[in-house]
């Protein structure tokens, strides 16, 4: 999974606000979590598990001391990470983990009434009217920083729940926006992160059908976007690897050369990307690779020397150093394949 929020902005916009026409008859009330869970800096929160730092999933507590932490991240330890005190026992936290999903179901999702006669509540005063805006612009972010915490953590299922939490509002907001660019880049980045979640825990088959879908919905979008090819290479060589492992050689081939050309495609529009250029460098290697395996070598030694010539007319600036690490890592291995004909 990649470590990178694909929300800019969250995926449940808020409803428009009519403008008023005088400035000094509204006011507008930026929304606060009541429990400090900031979806900008992402601070933890009364309702995190200390360990993965993500919000508690399938809570569990210390017995004796009662500390509460996931599940899946306190039965790594025998002692309580909080206090130091003997585990004897966990036990489940039912009553607490109830108000950790409530509040992830309510979080980002209240909205006041414009005024009081909108509640039913008019009392005749002539107060000035509080607009409070929609806090769940943010949702989507909340929801996958949480993830990816979790997933860092391997607390894979708390991963999963949250991302299929964000990926059920994206589909909600497809079917009455259409299909946005906006919304098919966030829903296809997430299903690429609940692919990687699927992966991790040894399951190829809803792996590849989540990479499949996120594939669906990033070739929808125009190829302008140097995040938007980059993610659906990447999620088309993951199914290629998937493919590759059970395998299933003519696939894994079909879906590198995929991405093999997504890449390319890229670096004809953009020629002067240097990640781009390695990236299609490494495709060249995956799709050589596999027709080694099929025994068409003389392809496959073309192949490793298209990679080749890519990385040695590739110059890179002084202050590139990963970059160039990288460069030469690939280089080294196209090279050495060649070699070993």
């Amino acid at each position: 999974m990649r470590p990178v929020c694909p929300f800019v902005k969250a995926a449940r916009p808020a409803e428009p606000i009519k403008k008023e026409s005088s400035a000094a008859e509204t006011a507008t009330v930026s929304p606060k979590c009541p429990l400090g869970y900031d979806s900008q800096t992402f601070k933890l929160g009364p309702l995190s598990c200390m360990i993965c730092h993500a919000l508690l999933f399938d809570s569990a507590k210390c017995v004796p001391c009662s500390h509460s932490f996931c599940k899946v991240c306190v039965s790594r330890f025998n002692d309580c990470p909080l206090c130091g005190a003997d585990i004897e026992k966990i036990e489940a936290n039912s009553e607490l983990q109830g108000l950790v999903d409530r509040f992830i179901e309510g979080h980002a999702r209240i909205k006041r009434a414009h005024n009081a006669a909108e509640e039913g509540k008019n009392d005749g005063s002539d107060s000035k009217r509080v607009i409070y805006e929609d806090v769940s612009l943010e949702r989507g972010a909340f929801l996958v920083q949480q993830a990816m915490r979790a997933f860092r953590a391997q607390n894979i299922e708390s991963a999963k729940s949250r991302l299929s939490l964000c990926a059920e509002d994206i589909r909600g907001q497809l079917e009455t926006m259409g299909s946005t660019s906006e919304l098919c880049s966030q829903l296809g980045a997430v299903l690429g992160m609940l692919g990687d979640c699927c992966r991790a825990t040894g399951d190829a088959s809803s792996a590849v059908n989540y990479f499949e879908e996120s594939v669906e919905f990033l070739s929808k979008l125009p190829r302008n976007d140097q995040e938007i090819i980059h993610t659906l290479s990447i999620s088309l060589n993951k199914i290629g690897d998937l493919k590759y492992y059970d395998g299933d050689l003519q696939a894994a081939r079909s879906y590198y050369f995929q991405s093999l050309n997504v890449r390319r495609d890229a670096v004809k529009h953009d020629p002067n990307i240097p990640s781009q250029i390695l990236d299609l460098a490494v495709s060249f290697a995956k799709v050589a690779d596999v027709d080694r395996s099929l025994g068409n070598e003389d392809v496959a030694i073309n192949e490793f020397q298209e990679g080749i010539k890519l990385l040695e007319s590739l110059t890179l600036k002084s202050e590139d150093t990963g970059l160039e690490q990288r460069r030469l890592s690939v280089l080294e291995f196209l090279k050495n394949q060649i070699v070993e004909k």
